[in-house]
């Protein structure tokens, strides 16, 4: 039992990350239906960004997180107007395609820039262990708990709280009415690509300042998974990214736990796989009757 506790610690802060992610997922897709498969890769370049400031520049950790989330909160906004405003109203399978093709170009970009070669993150953030009992938690694991619990906090209150919040919500209920009521559509997808993309980069230097290890590459399986933790709580719903981020990482932690850290890969598919079957909507989604 001590065992099954412990690893469920290692696996809150695993699925913070995916869940931070995962927001970014439901978010765009709740408001244009539009999967974006390149928001991995945002999170990649924030975990770049942050290892600029922190290297380069000599920031300390919570400048560098700052930098990083409105620099690819900037970003999220150029992608937006530059790759997927032009094709909104195109077939999804012409979406789907520019969105891989977008995740593309920022991987070989940036790896065109700073290469391939995998670069330690500076130790912005001193490793304790912290023993309580016969468990030990580790000083970053309470970093991305208590950064990633603000953030959603935060979150929640923009969407629930605030103007733009509301319009967001009308906007992806019903946005050609939400424009008949004088909301401008095309701020309000800019401000959520810039909300999504900003978590993101928060994600990135989070992972950079935990693993220690950054790539050019790192954005895409974190990118798949934040995907399907979107899928396993109802992609385009909120609370079911948080839910479904924590899911799968507790899920992959026990999976390693118990020997079989080959296969949390293929366990994370299958369950995307039997959620598909099963429950389409996902666990917090319901299923809605299309008139026609």
């Amino acid at each position: 039992m001590e065992q099954v506790l412990q690893q469920l610690i290692n696996g809150i802060s695993l699925g913070s990350i995916y869940a931070l992610i995962a927001l970014g997922y439901t978010m765009v897709y709740g408001i244009i239906n539009l999967i974006n498969f390149a928001h991995g890769d945002i999170y990649m370049i924030g975990a770049y960004i942050g290892f600029a400031c922190t290297t380069f520049l000599g920031m300390g950790f919570m400048p560098a997180l700052i930098v990083s989330m409105i620099s690819t909160a900037i970003l999220g906004v150029i992608i937006e107007k530059v790759a997927y405003k032009p094709i909104r109203k195109s077939t999804r399978i012409a979406a789907l395609i520019t969105a891989i093709s977008v995740s593309l170009f920022l991987e070989y970009g940036m790896m065109y820039f700073v290469k391939a070669e995998t670069r330690t993150f500076p130790e912005v953030l001193s490793s304790k262990n912290i023993t309580l009992g016969n468990f030990v938690f580790n000083n970053k694991d309470i970093y991305i708990v208590i950064i990633t619990v603000v953030l959603m906090l935060v979150l929640q209150y923009i969407i629930h709280k605030t103007k733009t919040g509301m319009a967001m919500r009308a906007t992806a209920m019903d946005s050609e009415a939400a424009q008949l009521m004088g909301i401008s559509v095309d701020k309000t997808i800019s401000i959520t690509f810039a909300i999504g993309s900003c978590l993101a980069g928060a994600a990135g230097v989070l992972v950079g300042v935990y693993y220690n290890s950054i790539d050019p590459l790192m954005g895409m399986m974190p990118g798949i998974k934040a995907f399907i933790a979107a899928v396993i709580g109802g992609i385009g719903i909120i609370p079911g990214a948080m839910f479904g981020g924590y899911f799968l990482g507790i899920t992959e932690t026990m999976v390693s736990a118990y020997g079989y850290s080959l296969y949390k890969d293929a366990v994370a598919f299958a369950i995307l796989i039997l959620m598909l079957i099963i429950k389409p909507k996902g666990l917090f989604g319901k299923n809605v009757r299309e008139k026609v």
